[in-house]
């Protein structure tokens, strides 16, 4: 009595495959949302095209993500978290190992295909009132991780006095870099304020 049957197993073994199938699913649909919206912008990037990246058909989309802006902030917010998650697995050690890899991987976060993707959210929802309090929760929501990703990996202590507006200033100008490298490329000029940054980090923070 209140034993596990051969179809309570099969049942079991029918449903994992599906949840992993839609976990799966998902993960394709953010991550392509977030390249379509990198390379065509808001007004080029739909549910539909989407999909079609992701490989799977427009309902399946629309289950997983009932709106359009369901899915372009859900998507900017996922990428920024692996991304965090990822720079967290690649410095274990943080600024111990090397503070300027450190900074050089940080400013890496604004300037590439998920920058570029936040920034088209941004200049949308500037223009659209209905997306608009999405991404400006969205924003204050992904500040706030990137910022304690910085702190952790900079081994920053923020109960000294000034730590907390020093972070904040180098992610500043880290948005910054990564909006003058949409236009050209700006390598070589990066390469200099990262070294420098770094030195000031360096002394800023001990």
């Amino acid at each position: 009595m209140g034993g596990v049957t051969t179809q309570d197993r099969a049942d079991r073994a029918e449903r994992v495959p599906k949840q992993d199938r839609s976990r799966v699913t998902r993960q394709r649909l953010l991550q392509s949302a977030v390249d379509c919206l990198a390379e065509h912008g808001w007004a080029g990037s739909t549910v539909s095209v989407v999909a079609e990246r992701a490989g799977v058909t427009r309902g399946a989309a629309q289950h997983h993500f009932p709106t359009r802006e369901d899915l372009f902030t859900a998507a900017v917010e996922y990428v920024a978290e692996e991304r965090c998650t990822a720079l967290r697995a690649l410095f274990p050690q943080g600024a111990a190992g090397d503070r300027h890899a450190v900074v050089a991987a940080l400013v890496d976060l604004y300037t590439g295909p998920l920058f570029r993707a936040a920034l088209h959210l941004w200049v949308a929802a500037s223009d659209e009132d209905q997306l608009r309090p999405r991404v400006t929760e969205l924003e204050a929501r992904v500040g706030r991780e990137t910022h304690r990703t910085a702190v952790e990996l900079l081994g920053a202590d923020e109960s000294r006095p000034g730590t907390r507006e020093t972070v904040q200033g180098f992610l500043d100008m880290a948005r910054g870099l990564g909006l003058a490298t949409l236009l050209t490329d700006d390598t070589a000029r990066r390469e200099r304020v990262v070294t420098q940054w770094a030195a000031l980090l360096e002394q800023a923070l001990g």
